[in-house]
């Protein structure tokens, strides 16, 4: 098992050297300082527009190229073209269902389920003014997960599209999207999925995925307020252009990028991998070895140190009967993410993290724009949820000095 230095670590990220405890990394991750150096970069040496023939705007032009290599490589994607970036997963996903709108028939089925971010059912839900029928997957009330099974009964020859999380921002619970791909497929759908929730925790990997479409936001995962959206080449090739009438249906990604790409974000993103790959080159990953590899070796680490972190939390609050934890009480093997909610009996949720304020301890409650599941589980009377999402340069300390001061406010 190789363990992270967290001195290390932590010198990467200037905003952990604050008073305050970051602990909801869900909500948005601290930013890498190699992405701040490399946003700077561009702003002060190459901050014109692309393709002129003068020297500042080669340059530029290339760095926003190097960044699509960048993300395609981080994510396994076969080809960068593949690769189409936006200012959030809300933004590019309503694109994508824009640009899928003049495909849809009367009577397509597209499947959404009641767990997910609503960035990934809301731009489904447009699509029903084209005739699209609307089924809902509900996360099963009692495992509080999405069964196979209730997926089986609404798959039809006529379902076109399931949409679905890789990891739910509120349960914390890893889907089994490589499962749902297969039946997508078997009928003829396609698969989208959110991996916001997933892609701080685990490399993506999107040809393993199995989805046709996968999508997270950069600002999640150590960098800056950026996303991107994958597809498969040949469906992406399918879309119509959603940019100006000469940009025609075959310029990926240029196509699905109305008004171009933020250069100088999309540039710092490569500090993402650039980081990555070094944390794995201090695990001690060999020089032959590919960056792909590198990255492995980082997040295998990082989850074995999120584990030990999240089971820490957990043992604590499977500890308190007044305490309901709303996802997985228990690790598993690779079921959930350091993401933990939970309520308490007879207590606002606002209340819990109001208490936390006082000690510069950063947790959040609500619903997390997964209102449907909020609602679906009961839990609009407690104000939402408690959440503590935990990332890879916490430590066990700040999770002492979490339960601590929890253990004062649900008493």
């Amino acid at each position: 098992m190789n363990n992270l230095n967290l001195d290390m670590i932590r010198a990467e990220f200037p905003a952990l050297h604050t008073r305050t405890v970051y602990l909801d990394n869900a909500g948005g991750s601290q930013v890498l300082r190699r992405v701040a150096d490399r946003i700077h970069d561009y702003l002060l040496t190459t901050s014109v527009q692309l393709g002129a023939s003068y020297a500042e705007s080669q340059a530029a032009s290339e760095k926003v190229l190097m960044a699509r290599r960048s993300v395609a490589e981080l994510i396994n994607a076969q080809h960068d073209e593949e690769v189409v970036m936006g200012g959030s997963t809300t933004g590019l996903m309503f694109l994508l269902t824009a640009a899928i709108l003049p495909s849809i028939q009367a009577g397509d089925e597209i499947i959404v389920t009641n767990s997910d971010h609503e960035a990934n059912i809301g731009g489904w839900l447009r699509l029903a003014k084209a005739g699209a029928l609307i089924k809902v997957w509900e996360v099963h009330r009692d495992s509080l997960q999405l069964e196979l099974a209730d997926l089986d009964a609404l798959l039809t020859t006529r379902t076109k599209w399931i949409a679905m999380t890789h990891a739910s921002n509120v349960l914390g619970t890893i889907n089994p999207v490589c499962d749902v791909a297969k039946r997508a497929h078997a009928v003829g759908a396609r698969l989208c999925v959110d991996g916001v929730a997933y892609a701080p925790h685990r490399l993506v990997d999107v040809q393993d995925s199995g989805a046709d479409v996968y999508v997270f936001s950069f600002y999640k995962v150590f960098g800056p307020h950026h996303a991107v959206l994958w597809g498969k080449r040949d469906f992406l090739l399918s879309l119509p252009t959603l940019n100006h009438h000469f940009i025609g249906a075959e310029i990926l990604p240029y196509k699905l990028q109305p008004g171009n790409v933020n250069f100088e974000l999309s540039y710092g993103c490569i500090g993402i991998s650039e980081y990555l790959a070094h944390v794995g080159t201090m695990l001690g990953a060999s020089p032959a070895v590919s960056n792909r590899q590198r990255m492995q070796l980082a997040f295998n680490a990082f989850s074995q140190h999120e584990d030990r972190l999240a089971e820490k939390l957990l043992a604590y609050l499977r500890s308190k009967s007044t305490v309901k934890i709303i996802g997985l009480s228990q690790l598993g093997k690779n079921q959930r993410m350091p993401t933990i909610s939970f309520v308490v009996a007879d207590r606002l949720s606002e209340a819990v993290v109001r208490h936390m304020d006082g000690f510069n301890i950063g947790i959040r409650f609500g619903d997390f724009y997964a209102k449907r599941l909020i609602s679906a589980l009961d839990l609009a009377a407690h104000g939402g949820v408690v959440r503590v999402s935990i990332a890879h340069y916490n430590t066990a300390e700040e999770i002492d000095l979490l339960v601590r001061h929890l253990d004062e406010a649900i008493g």
